[in-house]
Order: structure tokens, then sequence, then C-alpha cells
């Protein structure tokens, strides 16, 4: 909104400076400094509140018992993420543009859904919190809004519509065609909400590693959004998508912002309102900007953390239906919990997956001249 104000003021008034609110670069660098000026603000309060009101984690049986200590910390902290990341979000990004307004919604209705599921855990005491298939309906249908949304807008994505770019490859797209292309989505969303969720199971690990993505990802909007750039790296140019870049830096900004609480020893956990937001925000822009197959290499961590719960829990049934009695590959899953009880400090593995994050964005931005 401030963005549409400032327009105004510049056309009308033409003021020293005012044509630095036409750039994205300033506005992104505004947007992030916005993000987490509005964390460190909130970010107590919030805190403070949930005290107040006992919403806190509970001790988690399946969890390593070391995690029996976290109990009573304060949780739907991802409150914070969202605020910080979707208020600079209106107020400096186009919003009106279309990757703005499906990105913004993926992220506002996933955050609602992962509230929905704390406030039932923690605050109406079900121990499941929401049930799985209406998670999951929440998920897929935020799919089908983004599928929906790419495909009534083709004049965005020009010879693009219903494909993807695939990596290492130049200007070789791989075509889903109508039929397939709705499902795919659906498939990228729910994955990778579901995947980050994985991976928030030690202080800091999630918002961590995701504003380490995060910023590979903010530059990849930039590059496709940019007529220059795109045709340099030889990707597809995308009118209009350079406008996430601002989303991307208010994203970063409200993360960093929250690992400053959810650091080691952490004062409050994002929970399932934090996590499903950031992984729906992710699988959204990701598609949005065509770059899917990317996301194993950008979001490494995430999808390693899935694959190993996935991996844990058919080795275990085939086992105990092959031999009666299951057999586990980790010693638990997701991964983490493994290394922890592997004899790990926990902030030996957050940092190391930090690194390990870091490398996978130098390695995702090689594919695009290793083409």
């Amino acid at each position: 909104m401030l963005y549409y104000l400032f327009n105004w003021i510049n056309h009308l008034f033409a003021p020293p400076g005012g044509e630095l609110i036409r750039f994205i670069t300033f506005r992104s660098a505004i947007a992030a400094l916005s993000a987490l000026a509005i964390s460190f603000f909130i970010g107590p309060k919030i805190i403070e509140r949930l005290r107040k009101l006992q919403i806190s984690e509970q001790g988690k049986i399946e969890a390593p018992k070391s995690h029996l200590s976290k109990a009573g910390t304060p949780t739907m902290g991802g409150l914070i993420i969202l605020f910080a990341c979707l208020g600079p979000t209106l107020l400096w990004a186009d919003i009106g543009n279309l990757y703005i307004i499906v990105v913004f919604v993926s992220m506002a209705v996933l955050g609602g859904i992962g509230f929905l599921d704390d406030y039932l855990k923690v605050v109406k005491k079900k121990k499941k919190g929401l049930i799985a298939r209406y998670k999951l309906m929440g998920q897929i249908g935020v799919g089908l809004f983004v599928g929906i949304a790419i495909m009534l807008s083709p004049g965005h994505f020009p010879d693009i519509t219903t494909a993807t770019t695939v990596p290492f490859f130049k200007n070789l797209v791989f075509e889903f065609g109508p039929v397939l292309y709705i499902p795919f989505v659906i498939l990228v969303i729910t994955a990778t909400s579901n995947a980050v969720n994985l991976t928030d199971g030690l202080d800091g690990l999630a918002a961590g590693t995701v504003s380490i993505a995060f910023i590979a990802i903010m530059a990849l909007a930039y590059f496709t959004g940019n007529l220059q750039l795109s045709e340099y790296l030889n990707i597809p140019y995308l009118r209009g998508a350079g406008e996430l870049t601002v989303f991307c830096a208010a994203l970063i900004g409200a993360s960093l912002g929250f690992l400053w609480f959810n650091a080691h020893p952490a004062q409050v956990f994002m929970g399932d309102t934090g996590s499903l937001a950031l992984g729906g925000a992710l699988g959204a822009i990701m598609v949005l900007i065509k770059k899917e197959f990317v996301l194993p290499i950008v979001g490494g961590i995430f999808f390693v953390e899935s694959l190993s719960v996935i991996a844990q829990t058919l080795y275990f049934k085939y086992t105990r239906k092959r031999f009666g009695e299951g057999k586990r590959i980790f010693k638990m899953a997701p991964l983490h919990h493994h290394f922890e009880l592997s004899g790990w400090a926990e902030q030996k593995i957050v940092i190391r997956a930090y690194i390990v994050a870091i490398l996978l964005v130098i390695l995702m931005l090689t594919t695009f001249k290793v083409r």
C-alpha cells in the first residue's frame, strides 16, 4: 500500500529520490528491514501473551527424551513470522501483481491451517490436533488455487503455462499438459509444506534453513522477472515475477527475526502455524517461477528429512510384514533425531544443517551455468 502511496506522491510532486520506490531492489531491502523490525517489536509481546495463556509445547513421547526439558516453551510462534512477512508485503509490494496475490494467499491459508492444528493440540488438548485428512484437504485446496491461477493466466506464463524448466539443461522444459499439471502443483505444495513441518524439530533448524534457501529463491525470482538476466541465464522470462523478490525479502527478514527468539535455547517454537506457512510459501514460489525441479537441491535439507521419514515408515512396515517384527533404518526419524540419538549436540546438528544448506544454495546457483 505504501508502494502505491509513494508512487502517487512521486507522480504528483517528483521529490528527490522519489524514483527509488519503483526499484524492486530498494523495496526488497525496505521490506526485509521492516519485517525484521516488526519481528523484534511484536516477538516479545506474542511470546509473553502465549506464556500467559499457557499455550506451550507439551512433552512429545515420539521425540528423544532430551526434548522433555522443552515442555512449557511457548508455541504457535509462527504468528510472528506471518505478521512480519505478510505485513511488509502489503506495504511494499505491488499487491495487484498476480504472483504476489497467489503466494500471499497460499502462505496465509496454510498458516491458518497450521494455527488451527496448533490450537486444537495445545488449547483444546486434542492429541492429534487437526485430523490429518482435513489438513491434507487444506493443502490440496491451496495447490488447486495455485494451479488454477496459473492456468487462467497464460499471459503471465507464455509458452510454459502447464510446463516447468529442467535444471542442468539449456532451454529444456517438461510439459505436463492440462490434465497432469494441477495434480503436480498439488504434490509440490503438499510435499514442501509437510517437509518444512517435519524439519521443525530442533531449536533454529527450520527457521535458519528456510532463511538460507529463500536467499537463493529471492535471487531466482529476481532473475526470472528481469528480461536481460533471464536471457543471459537461459531461463524463461516471466513478466511481473520479479515482484516476488519483495515477498522473499520480507520472508527472510521475518524468519531471521523469529530465529532471534528461536535460537537455542528457544524462547518460542513456530509450531505448525509457522512451518506449514513457510513450506507453503516455498512451494508456491517455486511453482510460480517454474523451478519446481530445483526444489530437491535448494530445499535439500527438507527433502532429506522427508525421505528419512518415508524410508523409516516403509521399511518398518515391510520388515514387520516379512519377518513379524518391524525394524528401523534410523534410530529415530526425522533424520535430525537420528543424529541426536547418535550423540550429536543439538547446536552441532543445526549448525551443520546451515552449512549443508549454504552448500546446496551454491550448487543450485551453478545449475544455471552448467547447462
